[in-house]
């Protein structure tokens, strides 16, 4: 069996905080911009689409666990500072949230990458405060900017727990699509991975 990388942070302290952010005396609100969306793994008492303006959803972020491994890395999207996104946000009643909150670290910061922030969403009801995973561009686990060809390469050959980068990257495509929601660097990534294919 493959050995797990090892965090780079404890992730921990990094849930206590975010917990204690969050005060446990409203509903939580999260911000889903990849496979939340189409995966979200927990139950939820609404969802909206939102825009937050400030970042921007990439496919630059190494993935050694859930959609690739330490020999054949893969990639899972991250949120990079700049631009927007547009996304959905899920409000989960407060009863439930604190453990909906420690699933979710399970899930996203095994190896803790992601730093989580509370980020205002824009939604056709009015802007929520959402926990969001973003990515800075410091991270070891940002890829940088990938050449056309690195892409194919990882869509051909990259497979994780959670399976392939390619099914990962069209299944966001797909569902981003079903809410309306074009976003044009992933859309050319998928025709450039059908076109090699």
């Amino acid at each position: 069996m493959t050995n797990l990388p090892a965090p780079l942070r404890d992730p921990a302290p990094m849930l206590e905080r975010a917990l204690n952010e969050w005060g446990g005396h409203e509903d939580l609100w999260i911000f889903g911009y990849g496979s939340l969306i189409w995966r979200p793994d927990f139950d939820y008492a609404e969802r909206r689409p939102a825009k937050v303006h400030g970042w921007h959803r990439a496919l630059k972020m190494w993935s050694r666990i859930n959609r690739g491994t330490p020999e054949c890395p893969g990639l899972v999207f991250g949120m990079l500072s700049g631009g927007s996104c547009r996304g959905m946000v899920f409000r989960v009643d407060k009863a439930h949230a604190r453990q909906v909150m420690i699933n979710l670290w399970q899930r996203e910061m095994i190896t803790a990458v992601y730093d989580p922030r509370w980020l205002t969403c824009h939604t056709p009801h009015g802007p929520v405060r959402a926990l969001a995973f973003t990515l800075s561009r410091k991270s070891p686990n940002h890829t940088g900017e990938l050449p056309d060809h690195e892409y194919c390469r990882i869509f051909e050959q990259a497979c994780g727990r959670y399976g392939t980068t390619r099914d990962y990257a069209q299944a966001t495509y797909d569902e981003l699509r079903r809410h309306g929601i074009h976003d044009r660097a992933l859309a050319r990534l998928i025709a450039l991975a059908q076109k090699e294919a």
